[in-house]
C-alpha cells in the first residue's frame, strides 16, 4: 500500500515539475498580441449582406491575352458557351453564322456544344481581322483618335463587335461618326474598353481556318 502511494505521489511530482517548465515565471505583456479597448472586431461570417464581401476576378490575368479574351467574353455573353442572343449570335464570343463560315465552321449545333471549337474560332477570327486591319494597326496604333488611345487589341475588339469594315469606316471618319451594333454598343466604346491588352502573338492570316 505504501509502495503504491509513493508511486502515485512520484507521478504527481513529475507532472507538476514538467508543467512548471511551460510557464513563464515573469509573464510579459505582448502589446502586438492584444487588441486595445478601442479596437473592435465588427465582422461576423457568414453574412447575408453581399456588399460586406469583396469580390475578385480570379485569376488576375491583367493585360495578357487571356485577360483580353475573358474580358471580351464576359462583355459578350458573361462567358457562356451555349448562349444564343435575340439576334442569333452564338456562344461565348457571340459569333454570327457569316463569321463562322468565313473561318470554316458550318454546323452551328456542333459549334455551340464544343467549347474547344469556340476558343479556336475566336483566335482564327482575330487572325483574319488582324490581316484585314493591318494597315490601320500600323498607322493608328499609339495615336489618339477622337479621345481614344488606339491599340491593336482595341482595334481587334472593335472588329469583333462590328466587323473589320466598320473599323475602317471609323478611322476614315476620324472617329467622329458614331458606329454602333444592333444593341447600340459603339465601336468606340470597345476600342477604349479593350485597349492595351497583349495580342501580339496573334499572327495575321487572311485565310485563317480552324482545324479540329
Amino acid at each position: 500500500m505504501i509502495k503504491k502511494w509513493i508511486y502515485y505521489t512520484s507521478i504527481a511530482v513529475v507532472v507538476a515539475f514538467i508543467s512548471l517548465g511551460f510557464k513563464s515565471s515573469k509573464p510579459e505583456n505582448l502589446d502586438w498580441f492584444y487588441v486595445s479597448s478601442n479596437e473592435e472586431s465588427l465582422h461576423l461570417f457568414p453574412s447575408l449582406e453581399e456588399e460586406e464581401y469583396t469580390y475578385f476576378n480570379f485569376p488576375f490575368t491583367g493585360k495578357t491575352f487571356t485577360g483580353f479574351k475573358e474580358a471580351l467574353a464576359f462583355k459578350e455573353s458573361q462567358g457562356r458557351y451555349r448562349l444564343i442572343n435575340s439576334l442569333g449570335y452564338m456562344g461565348k464570343y457571340q459569333f454570327g453564322m457569316s463569321a463562322l463560315r468565313a473561318i470554316g465552321i458550318h454546323n452551328s449545333t456542333e459549334f455551340l456544344n464544343n467549347p474547344r471549337m469556340q476558343e479556336k474560332a475566336f483566335k482564327a477570327l482575330l487572325a483574319k481581322n488582324k490581316w484585314e486591319l493591318r494597315e490601320e494597326i500600323e498607322k493608328y496604333e499609339g495615336k489618339v483618335v477622337n479621345g481614344v488611345k488606339v491599340t491593336e487589341s482595341g482595334i481587334l475588339a472593335a472588329a469583333h463587335l462590328g466587323g473589320a469594315g466598320s473599323v475602317k469606316k471609323f478611322f476614315r471618319n476620324e472617329g467622329k461618326r458614331s458606329i454602333k451594333d444592333n444593341y447600340g454598343t459603339s465601336l468606340k466604346s470597345y476600342m477604349k474598353a479593350f485597349g492595351g491588352y497583349d495580342t501580339s502573338f496573334i499572327v495575321a492570316n487572311s485565310n485563317a481556318k480552324i482545324k479540329m
